[in-house]
Protein backbone atom coordinates (compact mmCIF):
# COMPACT_ATOMS: atom_id res chain seq x y z
CA UNK A 1 0.00 0.00 0.00
CA UNK A 2 1.01 3.31 -0.89
CA UNK A 3 0.64 7.07 0.01
CA UNK A 4 0.81 10.16 -1.85
CA UNK A 5 1.15 12.64 -2.78
CA UNK A 6 2.34 14.82 -0.02
CA UNK A 7 5.48 14.67 2.27
CA UNK A 8 3.96 16.64 5.20
CA UNK A 9 1.12 17.17 6.67
CA UNK A 10 -0.12 20.02 4.06
CA UNK A 11 2.01 22.97 2.20
CA UNK A 12 0.27 25.27 5.21
CA UNK A 13 1.30 24.95 8.57
CA UNK A 14 -0.02 27.42 11.06
CA UNK A 15 1.97 29.73 12.78
CA UNK A 16 4.88 28.45 15.04
CA UNK A 17 5.63 29.21 18.73
CA UNK A 18 8.56 31.13 19.44
CA UNK A 19 9.79 27.61 20.60
CA UNK A 20 8.90 25.67 17.71
CA UNK A 21 10.58 28.88 15.13
CA UNK A 22 13.68 28.35 17.21
CA UNK A 23 14.29 25.02 16.75
CA UNK A 24 13.11 24.86 12.70
CA UNK A 25 15.60 27.79 11.96
CA UNK A 26 18.49 25.68 13.79
CA UNK A 27 17.30 22.53 11.40
CA UNK A 28 19.33 21.90 8.50
CA UNK A 29 17.83 19.25 6.17
CA UNK A 30 19.81 17.02 4.56
CA UNK A 31 17.16 16.85 1.42
CA UNK A 32 14.33 19.41 -0.26
CA UNK A 33 14.21 22.90 -0.27
CA UNK A 34 16.73 24.18 2.37
CA UNK A 35 19.11 20.94 2.25
CA UNK A 36 22.35 20.78 3.13
CA UNK A 37 25.05 17.82 2.67
CA UNK A 38 25.96 17.98 6.22
CA UNK A 39 22.46 18.46 7.86
CA UNK A 40 21.49 17.70 11.08
CA UNK A 41 18.57 15.69 10.12
CA UNK A 42 18.09 12.87 13.01
CA UNK A 43 17.43 10.48 10.36
CA UNK A 44 20.89 11.18 8.95
CA UNK A 45 22.44 9.32 12.19
CA UNK A 46 19.94 6.45 11.96
CA UNK A 47 17.55 8.02 14.55
CA UNK A 48 14.11 6.66 14.28
CA UNK A 49 12.05 8.67 12.03
CA UNK A 50 9.19 8.87 14.44
CA UNK A 51 5.43 9.29 13.65
CA UNK A 52 3.39 10.69 11.63
CA UNK A 53 6.92 11.39 9.49
CA UNK A 54 7.17 8.19 8.73
CA UNK A 55 3.96 8.16 7.01
CA UNK A 56 4.83 10.15 4.36
CA UNK A 57 7.40 8.56 2.54
CA UNK A 58 5.01 7.19 -0.27
CA UNK A 59 7.92 5.70 -2.14
CA UNK A 60 8.08 3.14 0.33
CA UNK A 61 5.07 0.28 1.13
CA UNK A 62 3.34 -0.38 4.01
CA UNK A 63 0.72 -2.62 5.11
CA UNK A 64 -1.69 -3.11 7.94
CA UNK A 65 -2.12 -6.24 9.65
CA UNK A 66 -4.70 -6.55 11.94
CA UNK A 67 -5.79 -9.02 15.03
CA UNK A 68 -8.73 -9.25 17.36
CA UNK A 69 -7.71 -6.51 19.70
CA UNK A 70 -4.76 -4.08 17.43
CA UNK A 71 -3.63 -2.78 14.35
CA UNK A 72 -0.55 -2.98 13.28
CA UNK A 73 0.49 -0.80 10.50
CA UNK A 74 4.02 -2.01 8.83
CA UNK A 75 6.45 0.52 7.56
CA UNK A 76 8.79 -0.86 4.66
CA UNK A 77 11.06 2.62 5.54
CA UNK A 78 13.46 1.78 8.74
CA UNK A 79 11.69 -1.39 8.84
CA UNK A 80 9.34 -0.64 12.01
CA UNK A 81 5.93 -0.92 12.91
CA UNK A 82 2.82 1.29 15.20
CA UNK A 83 0.60 -0.74 17.27
CA UNK A 84 -3.19 0.98 17.17
CA UNK A 85 -5.04 -1.10 20.26
CA UNK A 86 -8.65 -1.50 19.32
CA UNK A 87 -9.33 -3.49 22.58
CA UNK A 88 -11.27 -0.23 24.52
CA UNK A 89 -8.34 0.97 26.42
CA UNK A 90 -7.72 4.72 26.77
CA UNK A 91 -4.80 6.77 25.93
CA UNK A 92 -2.25 7.24 29.01
CA UNK A 93 -2.78 9.96 31.32
CA UNK A 94 1.10 10.41 31.75
CA UNK A 95 2.76 8.13 29.07
CA UNK A 96 6.89 7.49 29.13
CA UNK A 97 7.58 9.64 25.89
CA UNK A 98 8.64 7.32 22.76
CA UNK A 99 9.49 7.87 18.99
CA UNK A 100 6.17 6.54 17.97
CA UNK A 101 3.99 7.18 20.85
CA UNK A 102 0.94 5.69 21.95
CA UNK A 103 -2.40 4.67 20.27
CA UNK A 104 -5.80 3.77 20.39
CA UNK A 105 -8.46 3.21 17.86
CA UNK A 106 -12.50 2.59 18.05
CA UNK A 107 -14.72 2.56 14.57
CA UNK A 108 -17.17 5.16 14.42
CA UNK A 109 -19.52 4.13 11.76
CA UNK A 110 -17.12 3.03 8.75
CA UNK A 111 -14.26 5.57 9.85
CA UNK A 112 -11.41 4.44 11.72
CA UNK A 113 -10.45 7.08 14.29
CA UNK A 114 -7.03 6.62 15.79
CA UNK A 115 -6.28 8.81 19.03
CA UNK A 116 -1.90 8.91 19.93
CA UNK A 117 -0.24 11.08 22.05
CA UNK A 118 3.35 9.84 23.86
CA UNK A 119 5.51 11.33 21.48
CA UNK A 120 9.16 12.45 22.46
CA UNK A 121 10.35 15.51 21.19
CA UNK A 122 13.36 14.65 19.12
CA UNK A 123 11.66 13.50 16.02
CA UNK A 124 10.86 15.72 12.93
CA UNK A 125 7.74 16.22 11.42
CA UNK A 126 8.96 16.33 8.04
CA UNK A 127 11.61 16.49 5.74
CA UNK A 128 12.08 20.51 6.02
CA UNK A 129 12.25 20.17 9.75
CA UNK A 130 8.88 21.42 10.55
CA UNK A 131 9.70 20.12 14.82
CA UNK A 132 7.23 19.05 17.43
CA UNK A 133 6.63 18.91 21.50
CA UNK A 134 6.02 16.14 23.92
CA UNK A 135 2.77 17.66 24.28
CA UNK A 136 1.85 16.74 20.28
CA UNK A 137 -1.10 14.55 19.91
CA UNK A 138 -2.77 13.48 16.88
CA UNK A 139 -6.27 12.50 15.60
CA UNK A 140 -6.30 10.19 12.41
CA UNK A 141 -9.49 9.25 10.61
CA UNK A 142 -9.45 6.41 7.82
CA UNK A 143 -11.90 5.48 5.97
CA UNK A 144 -11.90 3.01 3.05
CA UNK A 145 -13.84 4.27 0.07
CA UNK A 146 -13.03 1.36 -2.22
CA UNK A 147 -11.36 -2.05 -2.61
CA UNK A 148 -8.44 -0.79 -3.12
CA UNK A 149 -8.40 2.94 -1.75
CA UNK A 150 -8.44 4.20 1.89
CA UNK A 151 -8.61 7.82 2.30
CA UNK A 152 -6.75 9.82 5.35
CA UNK A 153 -6.80 12.78 7.08
CA UNK A 154 -4.53 13.90 10.10
CA UNK A 155 -5.12 16.19 12.54
CA UNK A 156 -2.24 17.27 14.64
CA UNK A 157 -2.03 19.78 17.63
CA UNK A 158 0.39 20.62 20.01
CA UNK A 159 0.23 23.89 21.57
CA UNK A 160 3.93 24.49 22.19
CA UNK A 161 4.66 24.30 18.88
CA UNK A 162 1.83 25.57 16.65
CA UNK A 163 -0.93 27.97 17.73
CA UNK A 164 -3.39 26.41 15.96
CA UNK A 165 -3.79 22.37 15.12
CA UNK A 166 -2.31 21.56 12.09
CA UNK A 167 -4.92 19.60 9.85
CA UNK A 168 -3.69 17.70 7.35
CA UNK A 169 -4.62 17.17 3.49
CA UNK A 170 -6.84 14.39 2.43
CA UNK A 171 -4.56 11.75 1.55
CA UNK A 172 -5.05 8.24 -0.24
CA UNK A 173 -3.39 5.02 0.78
CA UNK A 174 -3.90 2.51 -1.96
CA UNK A 175 -3.61 -1.10 -2.49
CA UNK A 176 -0.49 -1.80 -4.88
CA UNK A 177 0.13 -5.69 -4.96
CA UNK A 178 3.05 -5.33 -7.07
CA UNK A 179 5.04 -3.46 -3.92
CA UNK A 180 6.42 -5.47 -2.01
CA UNK A 181 7.72 -4.86 1.77
CA UNK A 182 11.19 -5.33 2.22
CA UNK A 183 14.04 -5.17 5.04
CA UNK A 184 14.84 -1.13 4.93
CA UNK A 185 16.74 -0.51 7.87
CA UNK A 186 19.18 2.42 8.73
CA UNK A 187 22.59 0.93 9.89
CA UNK A 188 24.95 3.55 11.00
CA UNK A 189 27.69 1.88 9.51
CA UNK A 190 26.18 2.54 6.40
CA UNK A 191 25.04 5.84 6.74
CA UNK A 192 28.63 6.56 7.71
CA UNK A 193 29.70 5.51 4.75
CA UNK A 194 27.86 7.28 2.89
CA UNK A 195 28.60 10.67 4.97
CA UNK A 196 32.52 9.85 4.08
CA UNK A 197 31.84 8.97 0.13
CA UNK A 198 28.66 11.54 -0.80
CA UNK A 199 27.91 14.30 1.96
CA UNK A 200 31.66 15.04 2.81
CA UNK A 201 32.27 15.52 -1.07
CA UNK A 202 29.37 17.55 -1.85
CA UNK A 203 29.80 19.95 1.00
CA UNK A 204 32.80 20.80 -0.20
CA UNK A 205 31.84 21.04 -3.84
CA UNK A 206 31.92 24.73 -4.79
Amino acid sequence: MGRGPFNTLSSTPPPMTAWAKARYDAAKPGIGKRAQPLGNDPIMGCDPIGYPRIAFYNAYPMEFVQTKDRLLEFFSFFYVHRTIWLDGRKLPDDPEPTWYGDSVGHWEGNTLVVESNGFNDQSWLDNDGHPHSDQMTLEERFQRVDHDTIEARMTLTDPKAYTAPWVSEVTKWTLNPDKKMREDLCAPSDEAKYREDMRVPAAQTK
